[in-house]
């Protein structure tokens, strides 16, 4: 899962980390009355932080009032793949299953959304079948039927048209890619998928070729909610989806404005998931990050719909100020630095193995915002909250141990091994818009000078990643030796997480987000082995095999285990943290305590 944050003007990270830090300290500390709560009504530092912060206080009405410093890839349901937009998308689209509306690790769960329950699997976990529950309806009026979600799905098909989006139901139910997708479709009704079957409208069949443990994880993405043919505007689909949910876009101005109004043909008896406090929910993005941190600590907004942490010039006014009205998650995010091996001399291990032990990681992470505001140091590339984690228990290169501030002798050591023993040249690509990526970057610049390894930075602009570090051959022509990233869960698990980054088969020509090129047999192999294990301990384990050979292949620098500082206004109610979205809010059920 891809997260984004944009910010107009560059703002060194490193400079304010001290004074940060020391008072994310006392946050942590206690506070005094910033930890109780506030006069006016905030809920008190971490309040929100994996629990419900002021939940009887929802009431119905108002107008929810989001600020963003980026607007998402795509609103269509198809595309999307920021992980706010996953979470926001949940106002206006459903699907069969959804996570659970709780706190932390519970909400990793998962509960029935348009379906009358989980699915009912077959012995041999091939095939999976729903119900639909009476009273699900478009906003229109007109019912959701199981054939809009067949068709739903069946648009991830559509990869020349509606690209940009997870593609895992696509991979599972046809890997053989024998359908050409809905637009390309000869049958007459369009919903010639033969691994899904609507033998009326109120089931649906999914008849895996091989069983995959994650399905149902795959089917609470917003990927496959349901779309309706008639109202399918394919790659426009995005500027007006059709709601099945409880909220309708009334009108949205890509980059700047998007304004979502009740939906009045949304029946709260049938959605036990929704409980739909706001009359209005508005999001006003803005060119610069620094700019919207203000407004919301004026209390102009009430919650950063990007969900990646406070600006350190933010985060320093609002600490100082405004304790009560911060939370400190864990994201279930991993920051990293990645070697493509098409660049040379990265397609050597021990020139990787150079870099890793030449950075210093105490600087890194205080390039991210020191340990409370960015994070623990990354020691391997399996965040917490993925099952067969380790956390900094598994640190192979003793990245958080005896070579957190980096080792010079073992990366000369690397250097002569690997035939470069007096260092070489290379490029870091680094997205302009993100602050403390650029600081990471000019961190690691900086220590690897000292080892012999002489970098350049170059800047892009963040929203094009796609095709920048995205398209591989554009990687080589570049010379971008070492591309700096982070990844979140897709769903929890090593599936959900490391199969786009690691394994042989997502390595795409466009959107490609294995940018170590990694085609390791062994690592692939364990891939093919995890789908097809139904049991918990079983899949664990694999999953830490996986993130073990990932870690020996020297592919990635992981920075950190990331942490955000995140303001929540003192207008909002029924407010937490979730590990569903890596950390993030729970957008869905958020309230306000007054409806004015």
């Amino acid at each position: 899962m891809t997260t984004q944050r944009t910010s107009g003007r560059r703002k060194q990270a490193m400079a304010a980390a001290a004074v940060v830090a020391a008072l994310l300290t006392t946050a942590a500390c206690g506070g005094g009355k910033d930890n109780e709560g506030s006069k006016d009504g905030a809920a008190g530092f971490d309040a929100a932080n994996n629990k419900v912060a002021q939940a009887s206080l929802a009431k119905k009405g108002g107008t929810l009032k989001f600020a963003g410093a980026q607007d998402a890839d795509s609103w269509d349901t198809t595309r999307g793949y920021y992980g706010f937009m996953w979470n926001f998308s949940r106002y206006y689209s459903r699907q069969l299953v959804t996570s659970k509306t709780e706190p932390g690790k519970a909400g990793t769960g998962l509960t029935p959304d348009l379906a009358t329950g989980l699915a009912k699997i077959s012995d041999d976990g091939k095939t999976y079948t729903y119900t639909l529950r009476d009273g699900i309806t478009w906003e229109d009026g007109k019912p959701i039927t199981s054939k809009d979600v067949k068709y739903g799905i069946e648009r991830v098909w559509a990869q020349d048209v509606l690209s940009g989006g997870p593609v895992y139901l696509k991979d599972v139910l046809d890997p053989k890619g024998e359908y050409p997708g809905p637009y390309k479709d000869k049958s007459a009704d369009k919903l010639g998928l033969k691994a899904i079957e609507t033998p009326n409208d109120q089931t649906i069949v999914f008849k895996l070729p091989q069983a995959n443990s994650d399905f149902e994880e795959m089917l609470a993405l917003t990927s496959a909610s349901p779309v309706r043919q008639d109202k399918d505007t394919k790659s426009k689909y995005g500027l007006h989806p059709f709601s099945s949910g409880p909220y309708k876009f009334q009108s949205y101005n890509p980059g700047k404005d998007l304004t979502l109004v009740r939906n009045t043909e949304w029946k709260q008896a049938s959605d036990p998931v929704r409980k739909a406090y706001p009359d209005k929910i508005t999001v006003k993005f803005f060119s610069n990050a620094n700019d919207m941190d203000a407004r919301l600590i004026a209390g102009d907004y009430d919650l950063d719909i990007n969900q990646t942490g406070m600006s350190p010039q933010g985060r320093s006014t609002a600490l100082k100020q405004h304790k009560a009205n911060l939370d400190n998650p864990v994201s279930g995010y991993i920051r990293y630095a990645v070697f493509p091996q098409s660049v040379k001399p990265f397609d050597n291990i021990e020139c990787r193995k150079a870099v890793i032990y030449g950075a210093d990681h105490v600087s890194l992470q205080t390039a991210r915002g020191g340990p409370i505001a960015g994070g623990d140091i990354g020691t391997n590339m399996l965040p917490p909250a993925v099952p067969g984690a380790e956390g900094q228990k598994y640190d192979p290169y003793k990245l958080a141990g005896a070579n957190k501030k980096g080792n010079a002798a073992k990366a000369k050591e690397a250097l002569k091994a690997c035939g470069q023993p007096n260092g070489f040249k290379t490029t870091i690509a680094v997205r302009n818009n993100k602050p403390s990526e650029v600081a990471t970057a000019e961190s690691l610049q900086a220590s690897l000078k000292k080892v012999g390894i002489q970098v350049d930075i170059d800047q892009y602009d963040g929203s094009q990643s796609t095709g920048i570090i995205g398209s591989p051959s554009n990687v080589k022509k570049k010379g971008y030796g070492i591309i700096i990233m982070g990844w979140g869960p897709d769903f929890p698990s090593v599936q959900g997480y490391g199969m786009p980054l690691w394994d042989s088969s997502y390595i795409l020509e466009s959107g490609n987000n294995n940018f170590a090129l990694i085609k390791d047999k062994a690592i692939d192999g364990l891939f093919d082995k995890y789908v097809t294990t139904l049991d918990d301990a079983g899949k664990t384990k694999i999953a830490t095999e996986i993130n073990h050979k990932v870690m020996e292949g020297a592919y990635y620098l992981p920075f950190v285990f990331e942490k955000f500082i995140n303001w929540r206004s003192s207008r909002l109610a029924n407010v937490y943290t979730t590990d569903a979205y890596s950390g993030m809010y729970d957008f869905v059920n958020l309230g306000l305590k007054s409806a004015k």
